[in-house]
């Protein structure tokens, strides 16, 4: 059987790992592009039914890697919940507009928290809330 040609592997880069499940791997992994600037690293090429069992993305310096449901193999989809990625960066608004205007819902607006950092929350097309932290501003 003649393995699927994709690109080559990619360094994984942080200390600790997101790997999601959502269903369309691929459209995130090009949603995400526009999102959150990532770089999109490798690809499994999709299956027969439009499935992909790897995406992989550098996002703000770190790795985040998608795929499919795949139940037939234990891993079905189950829709996010009780959980943010946290996205920090250097400017909290510029990167949060830039979510919603790609098509995040605005979960929460940028605003300066009582602990001392600039915070927001925007949710994916795809159910992921991200969180995004940073300094307060001035």
């Amino acid at each position: 059987m003649a393995e699927a040609q994709g690109t080559p592997p990619a360094a994984v880069k942080g200390g600790i790992v997101a790997y999601l499940c959502v269903e369309g791997a691929i459209k995130a992994g090009e949603f995400y592009k526009k999102a959150f600037a990532a770089e999109q690293v490798h690809i499994n090429p999709p299956d027969d039914q439009g499935r992909t069992m790897h995406v992989h993305l550098h996002i703000n310096g770190a790795s985040v890697m998608l795929s499919d449901p795949y139940p037939e193999h234990g891993c079905p989809y189950v829709p996010a919940a009780g959980f943010s990625l946290m996205f920090p960066v250097k400017d909290v608004d510029s990167w949060w507009q830039r979510a919603v205007d790609a098509g995040c819902t605005a979960a929460m607006p940028p605003q300066d928290m009582f602990w001392g950092d600039r915070y927001a929350q925007a949710k994916d097309p795809f159910g992921i809330t991200w969180a995004f932290v940073g300094p307060k501003k001035g």
